[in-house]
């Protein structure tokens, strides 16, 4: 099951533990159960702190395997095989239990523990999803932390029937006590917002009652993470706020044009900049969402911006980098049918619909791309491109048409998502050159029409353009003093991850040079 390699790297973590382990194996006579067994025994076999032991309870979900303590019964649960992208999620799974401490913050882990209540969490992943692994993780150390919490991650694949049942088109999905609780990617600090009454009060409370910053960045991004590196370099007060930290980035599957790195994937390189970040003296606050920039009165007062808990932060000078998203198709059904057909991830969501014919809406890279990738899980792939011609990159274009389960239809609008209440079964679109209606039967649309930045929430505050981008100069200043802003949700061009870092840095030197050249004023 594990190469040499893993087995290697395995065994080094396993050194780590403080606590024996106890791998519980709820497995039948099939050959995935057998798959389970050898992996559990060669798992035991790298640490004399890890044991098996086999049970056959027909109430239990068979092949799985429970991570425990000898002598207790709770703890987390794998329904299938955790490998792929989730061979990360068992090693920490492995080595929370076995006593080693977690990163997080100390405040989040104490709000975990002090959770009231029996929470009881599913979540369907594949093992080719990179979405997955980052609310696996979070949701087993919840598990790991709170007895009142137990926590089974199953592999969709495997337990096709329960996707069926369920209605599962998207994962990651959790379900929380039997209900649909969340879809898609998810930290720990949203999660237990979520589960949480008075998360929000709390963190109101707490983002008040900080100083003001020299500097604020609003977005963590790349844009964000190198801009919170150069105004720390620089000695000055710095704080990073963000949904979630390396933002699109973690969507991201593979990066193979950041100069001096070969190749990495999305979560490897966020987690390198929440790692290069966290060795300078910046105030990180993740998992908060800003509603409102209310723009100091006059220049060298404070700014401040509003988040959608309700808290208050301010600064000298602020930063705005809070990227883009991925743009919706905008016809009716689609958000009725959102994460039931429609989609946006082939890598995450693709291994859902093996089998099933599905549509990939836009017909330039991303979506020739998405179309290839597609065409060898799922058993045909249309893609409907508005224009009369496809935008992609000529290799792949080549790639695409040499499928045989491959269609691209051009001149294709898309009118509409149709449904049967409970998933998707259809979309409509209309023949640009001659104006006709046609119906495709697909299971599934994975959208791939661009991007738009995230920027509603600044109003009229700051100058954008007619795409909602903020308006910036050579220098990345906005139409206000003292507001800065860089990377995908501004104007300038060419929307890459080298670029956005490089905006970064641009912006936090002009922040800087702006902060020693005007005087400070505190009485707002």
């Amino acid at each position: 099951m594990l190469d040499n390699n893993l087995q290697a790297q395995l065994k080094a973590y396993l050194e780590r533990l403080t606590k024996p382990v106890e791998l519980v194996a709820n497995i039948d006579d099939s050959q995935k159960s057998n798959e389970i067994k050898q992996l559990l025994e060669q798992i035991a076999s790298l640490s004399d702190k890890v044991t098996v032991r086999e049970e056959r309870n027909s109430a239990l979900r068979t092949p799985s395997f429970l991570i425990t303590n000898p002598g207790t019964d709770s703890g987390l649960r794998f329904a299938g095989s955790p490998l792929g992208h989730e061979f990360t999620s068992l090693v920490l799974a492995l080595l929370q239990i076995g006593g080693h401490p977690s990163k997080e913050a100390q405040e989040l882990l104490e709000q975990v523990k002090g959770l009231e209540g029996e929470f009881h969490f599913e979540t369907y992943y594949s093992l080719s999803c990179h979405n997955c692994p980052d609310v696996v993780q979070a949701l087993n150390l919840m598990a790991v932390l709170n007895p009142n919490i137990s926590h089974t991650a199953i592999d969709g694949a495997l337990f096709q029937n329960e996707i069926d049942e369920r209605n599962v088109m998207g994962v990651p999905a959790v379900f929380l006590n039997g209900k649909e609780f969340g879809q898609g990617r998810m930290t720990l600090s949203e999660i237990v917002s979520k589960v949480d009454t008075n998360a929000d009060a709390r963190a109101a409370k707490s983002l008040t009652e900080r100083e003001p910053f020299e500097v604020l960045v609003i977005g963590s991004g790349p844009a964000g993470a190198s801009a919170a590196i150069y105004t720390a370099r620089k000695g000055i007060r710095t704080g990073v706020i963000g949904e979630r930290f390396g933002g699109q980035v973690m969507d991201t599957v593979d990066i193979e044009n950041y100069i001096s790195v070969i190749k990495t994937e999305g979560a490897i390189f966020a987690g390198a900049l929440k790692n290069h970040v966290d060795s300078y003296d910046v105030d990180v606050i993740d998992g908060q969402s800003v509603a409102k920039l209310i723009p100091a009165a006059e220049e060298g007062g404070l700014h401040q911006i509003e988040t959608a808990s309700g808290g208050i932060l301010k600064s000298r000078s602020i930063i705005i980098s809070t990227g883009a998203r991925w743009r919706n198709m905008g016809v009716p059904g689609e958000q009725e049918y959102r994460t039931k057909g429609v989609t946006f991830c082939p890598h995450c969501d693709g291994p859902l619909f093996k089998g099933k014919r599905v549509a990939v809406i836009g017909g330039g890279n991303s979506g020739i791309e998405a179309a290839i990738d597609l065409a060898g899980v799922v058993e045909h792939v249309t893609v409907l491109e508005f224009a009369p011609e496809l935008k992609a990159d000529s290799v792949l274009q080549q790639k695409a048409r040499s499928l045989k389960n491959v269609d691209i239809i051009v001149n294709a609008q898309t009118l509409e998502v149709k449904g049967d209440g409970s998933k998707m079964t259809g979309l409509e679109y209309k023949d640009r050159t001659d104006d006709s209606v046609h119906l495709l039967e697909v299971a599934g649309a994975f959208v791939q029409i661009g991007l738009l930045p995230n920027t509603n929430w600044l109003g009229d505050t700051v100058a954008r353009n007619r795409m909602g981008e903020i308006e910036i100069d050579a220098r990345n200043e906005t139409s206000i003093k003292g507001i800065f802003a860089a990377g995908d949700c501004t104007t300038v061009p060419y929307k890459q991850i080298i670029i956005s870092a490089g905006e970064g840095a641009k912006a936090a030197l002009s922040a800087f040079d702006y902060l020693i050249r005007t005087s400070t004023r505190t009485a707002e």
